[in-house]
């Protein structure tokens, strides 16, 4: 007998196929966040839970806190979480209206002299936090924090006055990059897909590119990943594919790499998923109930992007 009140979700995906195994280790391991947003994606489950299940990560400020972002633990309100909040939103189709609105009045209070924004807060101190995230009492601003939340408002034609100095950040620290790191080089693809300015957009990117390749910022033979260097600071093994800079076939970052090339990662991607239906999490873990919480999270987006390209998920 069907529980009072429960969602009716449609039949679950083959047995043995990708998603059908990918979703047991969702309902088994997840935050309700995540169970939710699954649901939304691959089961037609309606946004609204989505959007229930996020807001009590919200915090009076406007901001989020209480792990949103897995490697920031604790109830303190950051940016890194703001932008966790955002890309949910934007997953679902609610990015906009009163809720992003309180969102940028919190961005505004926490933005630096120059209008951009710090990763982390010194208010984080005090409060578990990933190691390779560094707490300092004048945090300057950062194209990791800034440039997906720039992206995503633009995307969603979100307007506010925040967005003026923090979009010229933006442009000014993409075009400005003569080295970088993969997480970096997200963040900017991030922004660059959805900027307003599309022929300097396409420029910048193409720049962005070429020091992707010149400095190696991306594993293109996953058979031969001993020969592949990792950025300094990053752990053994937290190599970067073509599929996590373009992450669907529309992105700009799609141009950097031949067909063979995304199909070896594409298909590198897919054999990634685990005996127990998960994706493993790459960067550096440290903490039980950070890893925990971040593989469903992984896995959503490594069948989202399966999905995005046409592969079969089941």
């Amino acid at each position: 007998m069907a529980e009072t009140g429960a969602s009716p979700l449609p039949p679950t995906p083959p047995a043995r196929s990708p998603l059908f195994r990918a979703e047991h280790f969702v309902w088994l391991t997840a935050r309700v966040l995540e169970q939710r947003l699954f649901a939304h994606h691959f089961l037609n489950g309606n946004a609204d839970p989505v959007e229930t299940a996020l807001d009590a990560y919200r915090n009076e400020d406007g901001g989020y806190g209480h792990a949103l972002e897995p490697d920031l633990r604790g109830p303190v309100s950051q940016p890194l979480h703001a932008g966790h909040a955002l890309r949910v939103l934007d997953a679902i189709g609610r990015c906009g209206g009163q809720r992003v609105e309180r969102v940028c009045r919190y961005l505004t209070s926490v933005s630096t002299p120059d209008g951009a924004l710090p990763a982390i807060r010194p208010s984080q101190r005090g409060y578990p936090a990933a190691p390779f995230i560094p707490i300092v009492d004048d945090p300057p601003s950062e194209l990791l924090a800034t440039g997906p939340v720039v992206g995503l408002l633009h995307r969603n034609e979100v307007w506010h006055a925040w967005l003026f100095r923090a979009t010229d950040f933006c442009w000014h620290a993409v075009e400005s990059l003569r080295e970088s790191h993969p997480y970096e080089v997200q963040a900017a693809v991030v922004f660059l897909d959805s900027a307003s300015d599309r022929p300097r957009a396409e420029a910048a990117a193409d720049r962005l590119g070429r020091l992707v390749r010149e400095h190696r910022l991306a594993a293109l033979d996953p058979e031969r990943l001993d020969s592949s260097p990792v950025s300094p600071g990053y752990a053994p093994g937290e190599h970067h594919f073509p599929h996590d800079y373009a992450k669907t076939p529309h992105s700009l970052a799609r141009a950097w790499f031949t067909d063979e090339e995304m199909e070896r990662s594409l298909g590198f991607l897919a054999d990634e998923q685990q005996e127990d239906g998960g994706w493993p999490v790459r960067r550096r873990q440290w903490a039980p109930s950070a890893a925990l919480e971040a593989r469903p999270i992984v896995t959503i987006e490594a069948l989202r992007t399966l999905r995005a390209y046409g592969h079969s998920i089941g």
